[in-house]
């Protein structure tokens, strides 16, 4: 049986390759049937603001990769509500549905995953 594996993206599209690589270990990983989530937590959640403009700062865009998750069977997908409302986006419409998780559910999420990595 596979270990069900809880990818947590901490940082903007824009502040390095830890975004792309977090969705590039998801994806991965739904190619290969494993259970796996997707967390968005703090600077993460950044990603999820639709029609955003990457090539203005000389980025990739990382939406295709976002919208192709389900397409990998990477569907179990969540959000931190107080990184949202730290942030400004608690209002906001996402590019993504995902769970919108409280501090509590945030803890119990990730203490149901056999493996955690954060990036």
């Amino acid at each position: 049986m596979s270990k069900s594996l809880l990818i947590i993206s901490r940082q903007a599209p824009w502040a390095g390759p830890g975004a792309r690589e977090a969705l590039d270990i998801a994806l991965a990983g739904g190619a290969f049937d494993l259970p796996i989530a997707l967390l968005f937590l703090d600077d993460g959640v950044f990603q999820l603001i639709p029609r955003q403009q990457p090539k203005a700062l000389q980025q990739k865009d990382l939406g295709a990769n976002l919208q192709a998750l389900p397409m990998f069977g990477v569907e179990s997908l969540y959000v931190a509500a107080c990184s949202l409302q730290e942030r400004g986006l608690a209002d906001q419409p996402l590019a993504l549905t995902a769970e919108i998780l409280d501090d509590e559910a945030l803890k119990a999420l990730i203490d149901r995953y056999d493996q955690v990595i954060t990036l």
